[in-house]
């Protein structure tokens, strides 16, 4: 009895060891198909970014010349193995280049610098009557890929780096233009950004006061710390990943302060404009309040407007409604002044003009 009692606990024992290995089995075969589905996303997004680049110049084509030109900015903040060949050497990243047709290349022009926004996103058609707008007045605009954007695979994706050296790539697309471009007019340079793309260019004109003569910055992300309280898990996730911060908020505050505007307001010098709207369900007009506190409390001279429900949320004065037409003119009204563009848009006859073919 004793022998078939013991020969029964073995054959549950075989059992279970079986079932616990079947279990990692399973558990690393989720896992490998979890990497698949992933690296088949970044497969993905190159493709769309492929198929939007030849969009472009259907879109834009018979207003500018449109190129995408390969840049530096500087080395990743943290390299794995910096023993290893090249690996300080600075990131690559593309830019788009939009030049108007029509200018006189022995005059100077103003640049129109406009990172785009989302925390993991990339420059699209999206932006097709607001390059149309810009090139029709006779900006030059310069439109950087900086670290982290999608289109450019996993290993540009994990390169983020959220109000940190993606503000030098962003400033790198500046110099670019002025040392490659000799009709670029390099007291006349503007930064516009909406939502991510306005903390870069808050954050940007900030650090380099003196390269720029005007500031847009739109529904702009500013308080990254008051950000992770309302939105959720998987958002707090992308900014704690191993390849980004790594930390979440409550584990480095001071990080996530270094990188918000609202706690650099004191080192603004540059003409600033900022808009906001009351039902952004992305960046919460909270945010937004902050900085323009935060900017009064240093005594800095800035313009905002606080629009109330506009329709549209987050994206109120990028669609093609009239009242985003109207906030339009206000904001090239507040760039041409200091810019002093050869065709300023005045009148949503000329939006109209510009970017939608009618007068």
């Amino acid at each position: 009895m004793k022998r078939k009692k013991y020969a029964l606990m073995l054959v549950f024992a075989l059992l279970a060891l079986q079932m616990h290995a079947q279990e990692i089995t399973n558990d690393e075969a989720l896992r490998r198909l979890e990497k698949k589905i992933d690296d088949l996303t970044h497969e993905f997004d190159i493709l769309k970014k492929l198929s939007d680049d030849i969009l472009w110049f259907d879109r834009v084509g018979d207003m500018a010349y449109i190129d995408k030109v390969y840049i530096t900015g500087p080395p990743p903040r943290v390299i794995k193995n910096p023993d290893a060949t090249g690996a300080n050497n600075p990131l690559k990243f593309y830019c788009y280049v939009f030049i108007p047709r029509q200018i006189d290349y022995s005059k100077k022009y103003p640049l129109i610098v406009l990172p785009h926004g989302g925390v993991h996103a990339d420059f699209t058609t999206y932006h097709t009557h607001i390059i149309r707008e810009m090139i029709y007045q006779g900006y030059i605009v310069i439109a950087p890929e900086y670290r982290g954007s999608t289109g450019y695979g996993k290993s540009f994706y994990e390169k983020i780096d959220y109000g940190g050296l993606e503000i030098e790539d962003v400033h790198a697309a500046r110099n670019y233009m002025i040392e490659n471009y000799s009709f670029v007019d390099k007291n006349r340079v503007g930064l516009v950004g909406w939502s991510h793309g306005g903390l870069i260019a808050l954050m940007d004109v900030f650090e380099h006061p003196s390269d720029y003569a005007v500031v847009f910055a739109g529904v702009p992300v500013s308080d990254l710390i008051a950000r992770m309280g309302y939105h959720g898990p998987s958002y707090q996730e992308l900014f704690a990943a191993d390849y980004h911060l790594g930390q979440t908020a409550a584990e480095n505050t001071a990080e996530y302060r270094r990188r918000s505007p609202v706690w650099n307001a004191e080192k603004l010098q540059t003409p600033l404009l900022i808009h906001t709207n009351t039902n952004d369900d992305d960046v919460n007009v909270l945010e937004v309040e902050h900085l323009i506190k935060s900017l009064k409390a240093a005594n800095k001279k800035f313009e905002y407007e606080i629009y109330q429900d506009v329709e549209g949320g987050h994206s109120f004065d990028r669609i093609d409604t009239k009242t985003a037409k109207e906030i339009r003119v206000k904001i090239y009204r507040f760039l041409g002044t200091y810019l002093k563009p050869p065709q300023q848009i005045q009148t949503i006859d000329q939006i109209n003009e510009a970017a939608y073919y009618f007068k």
